[in-house]
């Protein structure tokens, strides 16, 4: 019984030792190991996750990520086909693919990078010295932005370079320089899933005069429409003019036409009036004609003999 549980003691005593040194490891859902036994390789890479074993103090765990790995490139200032030199920032995924040739050639992440820099920049390079600016910029689906830009009045403007049909495009350039770095990259056991351009710009002593053409020509397209405007609220001004003119003309003819009739009337009952009794109706605007007269600044010099004191003369005395 003694050398029953005696061995049961020893058992588990072996059990911790072996835990204890190492003998156990684990790998993670995005993570894929290489055992290498003294510095070199050691069986096909372990992919699956779960709890693994190794020989302890002999053999040595390296952990590799099996995600989808970032490269991001430094902007570097290159000439197109068509002479023009621009900033081009690029960006790429990838990830370790063979991990047994990742170990041997690679080893680390910061010389992987390092390998993808020189690979990334020599493509990157090529596509934009074979191709024109405007093909780096435009993509598919050019032909709808060809139509927004005729319906805003900028089609008239537009160099033919940027009105040309489309030959490849941003899209195309960008999955065939995928391709060329692709077949540079599986000898370090890497897979490049992606390249893209992030961004291109002018340098900087090119984008002052794009600016200023830019400028131009809004301030431009900005004097066409005040011109149009000018000429539309100039045509509604004259219609407006005339139609006033024109009102005003007919209310003057109106007028004119009512006060002829209202004169006529008035000339008639003058008349009626004055061929009633002549003689005092006579005698009625030589009144008035006095009343009008007596002011104190109004000085007249009339004889004895004159019609004007007709009435007062003949008054009995």
């Amino acid at each position: 019984m003694k050398s029953r549980a005696m061995q049961i003691l020893l058992a588990f005593i072996i059990v911790i030792a072996v835990v204890s040194t190492g003998a156990f490891y684990v790998v993670g859902e995005g993570e894929q190991v290489v055992i290498t036994q003294f510095g070199k390789p050691v069986g096909n890479a372990i992919k699956k996750a779960g709890l693994k074993l190794k020989i302890p103090f002999i053999q040595t765990v390296n952990r590799f990520d099996k995600r989808i790995l970032k490269w991001d490139g430094s902007p570097n200032q290159m000439p197109t086909k068509d002479k023009k030199l621009i900033w081009v920032d690029t960006t790429a995924r990838w990830r370790i693919s063979d991990p047994l040739l990742y170990l041997t050639r690679v080893t680390t992440e910061t010389t992987a990078l390092s390998r993808l820099d020189g690979i990334i920049d020599s493509v990157v390079r090529d596509a934009v010295s074979e191709n024109d600016l405007v093909e780096l910029v435009r993509s598919e689906g050019w032909e709808n932005a060809q139509e927004q830009i005729k319906e805003i009045g900028y089609a008239e403007s537009a160099t033919p370079e940027i009105v040309a049909p489309l030959k490849m495009g941003r899209e195309k350039i960008m999955r065939a320089m995928q391709q060329s770095a692709s077949k540079l990259t599986p000898e370090f056991g890497v897979e490049l899933v992606d390249v893209r351009i992030k961004r291109i710009n002018y340098v900087d002593s090119v984008l002052k005069k794009v600016f200023e053409r830019m400028i131009s020509e809004r301030k431009r397209i900005a004097a066409q429409y005040r011109s149009e405007g000018e000429g539309e609220a100039a045509r509604i001004n004259g219609e407006m003019q005339k139609e006033l003119k024109k009102i005003t003309s007919e209310a003057f003819r109106r007028a004119q036409e009512i006060k002829g009739k209202a004169d006529a009337k008035a000339t008639k009952i003058y008349g009626d009036a004055y061929n009633r009794d002549p003689e005092f109706y006579s005698f009625s605007r030589t009144l008035e004609l006095y009343r009008s007269q007596n002011q104190d600044k109004t000085r007249m010099i009339l004889t004895t003999d004159s019609a004007f004191y007709k009435y007062l003369k003949e008054i009995p005395r």
